[in-house]
């Protein structure tokens, strides 16, 4: 069990140190911390001038979308840039469990999320005038926790299905546009079409947004935990989705190599 833990653990923190594209501290800052706050502070002041909602739904909202752009392309860096490195062929050859190692490399990707994602809320809470309760605070880490771990298995997810893909970019692109759409994080949910807010009930974020949401009304952890636990849910479906993927098509490429084709 201890080398199981150290095996999803270190090997996670390494591969995150090797395949981390935004190396530099300007990009990083500019890219993963500047830009969420600004995004958040369009939409607040949109939704001044349109009357849609308050400030706090779109810092709830933004905040928790925020550790969408880190743990989805984290998590499919963590798949496709192995490829892309041309180092696949060594993972598939450990003669440790594989899907150990792909699960593990979604943590340090999550807990960047989570580090983002507390950033702007923090930041937004500041330009915005707005309190946080200090007794939601624990509660909120938590929905923001659930988010950013179902948004990295969500990546892996699409980083298992990069596989079969050449532009997995596009995938993630276009997924996170769908997060920023149908998760409710910036138009209220029950102003979406019913197929669009079904859609939106499968995604990360959606379950997690709602906790917060409600944790920073006032309503305590008990009026959270239905979203929370459908967040949790969400998260180890995609985590169990992309274990299978990986793990079919890994058994596919050793019949006909169809993962060493760049």
């Amino acid at each position: 069990m201890t080398a199981l833990f150290r095996l999803v653990g270190v090997g996670g923190v390494i591969s995150y140190r090797a395949l981390f594209n935004w190396t530099t501290p300007p990009m990083f800052i500019g890219t993963l911390l500047v830009g969420p706050l600004f995004q958040l502070l369009f939409f607040a002041y949109l939704g001044r001038q349109l009357g849609v909602a308050d400030d706090r739904f779109y810092l709830v909202g933004n905040a928790v979308l925020a550790a969408s752009l880190a743990c989805v392309f984290g998590g499919t860096m963590a798949v496709a840039n192995e490829r892309r490195f041309g180092t696949l062929g060594h993972v598939l050859l450990s003669p440790r469990s594989r899907t150990a190692v792909w699960l593990g490399r979604v943590l340090p990707y999550a807990a960047n999320g989570l580090l983002i994602a507390a950033f702007t809320l923090t930041g937004g809470a500041v330009l915005l005038g707005l309190r946080v309760p200090p007794a939601a605070l624990p509660g909120l880490l938590l929905a923001l926790a659930a988010g950013s771990l179902a948004c990295g298995f969500f990546g892996l997810t699409l980083g298992a299905i990069g596989l079969r893909f050449r532009d997995v970019w596009l995938v993630s692109n276009v997924s996170v546009a769908l997060l920023l759409l149908l998760t409710g994080v910036n138009v209220p949910r029950d102003e979406l079409p019913v197929a669009m807010r079904l859609v939106g009930d499968a995604l990360p974020i959606t379950h997690a947004a709602e906790a917060a949401r409600r944790l920073l009304a006032g309503e305590g952890l008990g009026a959270a935990a239905g979203p929370l636990a459908a967040e949790l849910t969400v998260g180890l479906g995609y985590a169990l989705l992309a274990a299978a993927l990986l793990k079919f098509f890994e058994s596919e490429s050793r019949h006909h190599a169809s993962l060493d084709t760049l």
